[in-house]
């Protein structure tokens, strides 16, 4: 169910609440990079965080998940850092090693930016967590399983699912082969890249995206292995190209009768 107002205390309620901070793979007016955020304290991917939440709603978050290190998804994190380490607040951040090793090495590198990894000494503002795929964590009350995905970086979706046993799963930026990821999963929801249109096909294949097309040969082998189609959100649009992405995905939703619809800032979902 998509709405529009928010829950207060979701996991209290026992509902699992999704919150579109970015939906998009660049930035322009009006639209964010990918992020977004989970039952208000967690946090996948930080493209959109800095600049969507207020410094309460910054201080509000306990940690975040990252799904792989280019810049799009991690590139608020420094900024995030310095407005926590000026509340005196902390933050955990997951990841594969590549990219808790890129941000430290290339962003919190006491160059760039201060090294909050080290400050203050006494408890550091960030704390650098190794996810590994296929292992079950527990991270604020909710159960995390990563799963890798085809897409340069080695990039690792998520299944985050609360206490009730309802879930959602985000591809990260992903080409073909979910069907290494579908045999683990059995989502409600999926946020699923969709970043080029049908005519970049090629494109897509080359730098492991998904197409509106790809994307419904992904969900049809989903459908076959499950034998039913959860709610699909489509985020990391390329926002020059998003109205040609939309039609094409309405065009799918229709003929497939399947239940696809684009992501936007300020969506929420609650499963």
């Amino acid at each position: 169910m998509t709405m529009n107002c928010q829950i207060q205390d979701p996991t209290a309620l026992g509902i699992l609440e999704i919150s579109i901070l970015g939906a998009h793979s660049s930035e322009v007016q009006g639209k964010k990079c990918t992020s977004f955020l989970v039952n208000n304290k967690l946090a996948i991917d930080a493209g959109g965080l800095t600049s969507s939440l207020s410094i309460e709603g910054q201080s509000q978050l306990k940690a975040i998940l990252l799904t792989h290190h280019h810049y799009d998804h991690i590139k608020d994190i420094p900024i995030l850092a310095l407005n926590l380490f000026r509340q005196g607040a902390s933050i955990e951040v997951y990841g594969s090693i590549d990219v808790c090793n890129a941000i430290t090495t290339h962003f919190l590198n006491g160059e760039i930016y201060p090294d909050f990894q080290n400050l203050p000494k006494e408890k550091p503002t960030i704390r650098f967590n190794i996810i590994e795929p296929y292992k079950p964590y527990r991270i604020e009350g909710l159960d995390i399983l990563a799963l890798p995905v085809n897409h340069p970086g080695h990039p690792i979706g998520y299944q985050i699912r609360n206490r009730e046993g309802k879930s959602c799963f985000y591809t990260s930026d992903t080409g073909s082969g979910l069907s290494t990821c579908w045999k683990h999963i059995s989502p409600d929801l999926i946020l699923a890249e969709v970043t080029v249109p049908n005519s970049y096909r090629d494109f897509a294949v080359k730098t492991g995206h998904l197409t509106p097309n790809l994307l419904e040969q992904e969900l049809l082998r989903f459908r076959e292995l499950k034998g039913y189609t959860p709610q699909v959100v489509v985020v990391h649009t390329d926002p020059t190209l998003e109205s040609i992405i939309q039609e094409e995905v309405i065009e799918i939703s229709r003929v497939s009768n399947m239940r696809l619809e684009m992501a936007y800032e300020g969506m929420q979902i609650v499963l």
